[in-house]
């Protein structure tokens, strides 16, 4: 009987799903390369059509693709890059990232072009569902884990979940949960245009559940001017509750999320007049002498204050551990029962203040070799080498500056850029052999002077401490200052103009494209979204889709 049922439902959404495209969905956002190379190869000889169709006019698929590799090759030779075998590598390798988007947008287009757009609909409904249930797996797993029904507000177990809980809700991708929350931030605009209000709130959830906030406001803009501007009265009720997830989120489930921000933006824009600069001419120090020598960062110590602060700690952590034996003997002998005032027996409830509730103040394993790294380099190191340095800006504001700074020194480079991997890009982080974006081999690792200097030291100074510098806000990382940088102006205006403007001159026709568009260009200052090979996809399919979908409609010019 069961079988049968199963058979049933089988047959009845087979041909309501385009199960091709649901697998290389699955697959090819997966976070590994190993998993994503053989799956665009394995996908695009199964089609077998390398037709692309590019053009200045009216090109099938973003020129911007083919152009960014034009530059890159154009910078190898104008720089006389090819003098050291390691780069010539590198620059092989970022050219075969760039071609696997091709590859990949190239493959979304044939599908949307030679499928009805239901059965796409059904399909990517399919994916979010697949995505979510992934996502509350997880999360029930940490419940069972720490016996908690909210762990967004569990201590216990050195603060592993607590404020970091959505750092473990990654999804069907097994990414960054930064990506998990992008994606179904996606999702929230695209079933919002569709009406699709259980659809809607399970991306809300699922996206509120990896407790991005960055997307939380991005995506909380964008609602509102939904809300005034692109919506009716149904949509706008759809609207008012997803605006009130968020706020019970923040206010009830994960309150510490809420403060974390607070704390955030009053450090930032925090004035001191006494900051300091360095030798790359913008602001490096704020002093915390009047902070006591156990709550001031070890980089603004000396040695024998370095000293004072592990006295501190080891006889405040010894404390700790004679409380906690003491209160266990205590628990042994009473069973954790007592007799409460009027007679009423009660449990002791765990002290939150005790050892096993506070956040490890050790350096991980995964971070000691950031550590020695700096310890090596450290007079290439102006940033992270400096004990005495505590940034007054976020390290991505820095990382900014640094490439303008950069353009200013060297004006040259300022059309075409630095090159492939040697100043800002996932690639330029891989080829450092240190494990940031995934492995890399050993005998071909490459650092240019500047990328050290520069986006490796805001990085190494910001990661190599404490989780709480762990934020988008800190890395240095983003598709712009990865095109300015490594591409010049040239990279960043083929962007602008032959890849947001490929999908752009069709916003009199797009419903959830020209918001998701909105979207896109917010994210895009995150990450290097491109060589992430996984939001960036999923993008292009929504938006293909809502071309087609109204290529013959007549278009209705929109306020938004």
């Amino acid at each position: 009987m069961l079988t049968r049922s199963v058979a049933f439902y089988i047959d009845k959404i087979k041909g309501k799903v385009d199960w091709k495209l649901l697998t290389f969905l699955l697959l090819f956002l997966n976070v590994k390369l190993i998993v994503k190379i053989p799956v665009i190869i394995l996908f695009s000889l199964w089609q077998f059509n390398f037709k692309f169709g590019f053009s200045f006019k009216n090109s099938r698929l973003p020129l911007f693709y083919p152009l960014v590799i034009i530059i890159a090759i154009a910078n190898f030779f104008i720089l006389n890059n090819y003098h050291d075998s390691n780069y010539i590598i590198l620059l092989l390798t970022g050219i075969v990232f760039w071609f696997i988007c091709i590859l990949a947008i190239h493959y979304l287009k044939l599908v949307v072009d030679n499928n009805d757009t239901a059965i796409i609909h059904q399909t990517i409904l399919a994916f979010f569902v697949i995505n979510a249930l992934i996502s509350v797996f997880t999360l029930a797993i940490i419940v069972l884990k720490t016996h908690a029904i909210n762990p967004y507000t569990y201590q216990g177990q050195y603060q592993k979940y607590f404020i970091s809980t959505g750092d473990y809700i990654k999804g069907i991708t097994f990414d960054t949960s930064v990506t998990n929350a992008i994606l179904n931030a996606l999702g929230v605009i695209y079933f919002l245009t569709r009406k699709n209000a259980v659809m809607l709130f399970v991306c809300m959830v699922t996206m509120l559940l990896t407790g991005s906030n960055f997307v939380n406001v991005i995506l909380l803009s964008i609602l509102l001017l939904l809300f005034v501007f692109k919506t009716d009265r149904y949509q706008k009720s759809l609207v008012v509750v997803c605006v009130a997830f968020l706020v019970v989120f923040m206010a009830k489930i994960s309150p510490q999320n809420n403060k974390y921000v607070t704390d955030t933006l009053a450090t930032w824009f925090q004035k001191n007049k006494d900051a300091a600069s360095d030798s790359i001419s913008f602001p490096l120090a704020v002093t915390t002498a009047t902070l006591p020598v156990n709550l001031r960062p070890d980089s603004t110590l000396n040695p024998e204050e370095r000293k004072q602060k592990t006295a501190i700690l080891y006889l405040d952590s010894v404390g700790r551990l004679l409380d906690i034996m003491r209160k266990k003997q205590e628990l042994k002998l009473d069973k954790n029962v007592y007799l409460a005032e009027g007679g009423r027996i009660a449990i002791q409830e765990p002290d939150i203040n005790g050892y096993f509730y506070q956040s490890k103040t050790e350096t991980p394993p995964e971070q000691m070799q950031l550590v020695d790294f700096i310890r090596i380099h450290k007079e290439s190191l102006p940033i992270s080498g400096n004990n005495n340095y505590v940034s007054p800006l976020p390290g991505k504001v820095t990382g900014f500056l640094q490439t303008i700074h950069l353009f200013s020194r060297h004006s040259e480079r300022a059309i075409i850029g630095t090159g492939i991997g040697n100043f800002s890009s996932k690639l330029a982080f891989r080829a450092t052999g240190l494990s940031f974006a995934g492995g890399y081999p050993n005998k071909y690792i490459y650092m240019d002077r500047d990328f050290l200097r520069n986006h490796l030291d805001v990085y190494l100074n910001f990661f190599s401490k404490r989780s709480g510098f762990h934020s988008l806000a800190n890395s240095p990382f983003s598709v712009y200052d990865q095109l300015l940088a490594e591409y010049g102006l040239l990279g960043l205006m083929a962007l602008i103009v032959f890849y947001l403007g490929f999908f752009a001159k069709h916003y009199k026709k797009l419903t959830y494209g020209l918001p998701i568009l909105f979207l896109l260009m917010a994210v895009l200052f995150t990450d290097y979204w491109f060589e992430q090979l996984s939001i960036m996809v999923f993008f292009e399919l929504l938006l293909l889709l809502n071309i087609k979908e109204n290529e013959f409609i007549k278009p209705v010019a929109h306020e938004f």
